[in-house]
């Protein structure tokens, strides 16, 4: 491990898989500074009206204003837009502004301010932990080793198949809904019955190992429904913006 400057982290690490050194540069930020920022991030949600508004929001399919957020909150529109501020302030929420009737020009009125999910994303440990780096490392090892994927592929779906043998008991599909969800997917279900999957957990390893990740995933999901079993709900690769790669799609 060198420091070339206090920016640029440059880690040495060996790839058992290839027997080799790569060399991998990171952008570096002093550890207590990242942890400080990160844990003040997340300070708002201590407050259960900002949690709620924050969840509406971040659970929504489409922008909300601060009318749509206040009734669905149950509180007045002056509060629901001053603690959803505070979440903006904080990077928990994205802020854009749009003219409700979708006009412009004279006569429109003024843009409304809506509020939706944040493209930054906020990662909390305490102590402070590297599981992305681990992440990427493995990822990298296995790209560099094509066989080794095949073993990956079946701990996946072994994995999705325990999974699967801890759902609750009822309907299958709903089942298989509330795993995905409990997992952090946040299925939502379109208009042509199709579950989309709003949120995928692996998504830091996506740009740059995509094929190994999307189909780690998709197994992964495969040897849950199968262990969910009884569900008309099947999993397929169909990777869409705003979405996970893996939809379910009724058979």
């Amino acid at each position: 491990m060198c420091f070339y400057n206090e920016d640029v982290l440059v880690l040495h690490a060996a790839h058992a898989a290839v027997k080799s050194f790569t060399k991998i540069c990171l952008r570096y930020t002093p550890r207590m500074t990242t942890r400080r920022t990160d844990l003040e991030a997340i300070a708002p949600l201590a407050d259960p009206v900002r949690r709620r508004l924050y969840e509406l929001v971040v659970g929504a399919d489409a922008p909300v204003d601060r009318d749509a957020a206040a009734a669905a909150a149950g509180i007045g529109r002056a509060n629901a837009a001053f603690h959803l501020d505070r979440l903006a302030e904080a990077g928990l929420l994205d802020v854009e502004f749009a003219r409700r009737s979708g006009r412009s020009g004279p006569g429109a009125g003024r843009p409304a301010k809506f509020y939706r999910r944040p493209e930054r994303e906020i990662s909390v440990s305490l102590p402070q932990r590297q599981y992305e780096l681990a992440a990427e490392l493995l990822a990298e090892g296995v790209e560099r080793r094509p066989e080794a994927a095949a073993g990956v592929l079946d701990a996946a779906r072994r994995r999705g198949a325990a999974l699967g043998e801890g759902s609750p008991a009822g309907d299958r599909d709903e089942a298989l809904l509330a795993v995905l969800d409990g997992e952090g997917y946040e299925p939502v279900t379109t208009d042509d019955g199709v579950v989309r999957l709003r949120n995928c957990p692996f998504d830091a390893l996506v740009d740059d190992h995509r094929e190994l990740t999307c189909s780690m995933n998709l197994a992964l999901l495969t040897g849950l429904a199968d262990a969910v079993g009884q569900t008309q709900l099947h999993p397929v690769a169909d990777p869409r913006d705003g979405f996970c790669c893996v939809a379910l799609v009724r058979r």
